[in-house]
């Protein structure tokens, strides 16, 4: 899991998203602008909400278009809110 100096306020969800694969099956690179935004991360961390159903670590399902892109460093990031994320992944 990735450390982070970024705490998430009220029902925000800090989420670590996925890497997609930059090659096919037979060896085809695909271009950055071809890609689609992914929809599954892991959680690095939460509000302080009540309402928040998931934990640090847990790897979850988002809705498509959802959160703000934020880079720290070399790392990316989103920042969605707790009633965007849609399913735990077990």
């Amino acid at each position: 899991m990735s450390e982070t100096n970024i705490q998430p306020l009220g029902e925000n969800v800090l989420i670590e998203p996925v890497k997609q694969d930059t090659k096919t099956a037979s060896g085809i690179v695909l271009p950055d602008t071809s890609e689609e935004k992914p929809q599954e991360g892991t959680v690095i961390a939460v509000g302080d909400s009540d309402k928040i159903k998931v934990k640090a670590g847990q790897k979850v399902i988002y809705s498509k278009y959802s959160g703000n892109d934020i880079k720290v460093g070399d790392k990316e990031y989103l920042l969605v809110k707790s009633e965007d994320i849609l399913a735990v992944v077990k």
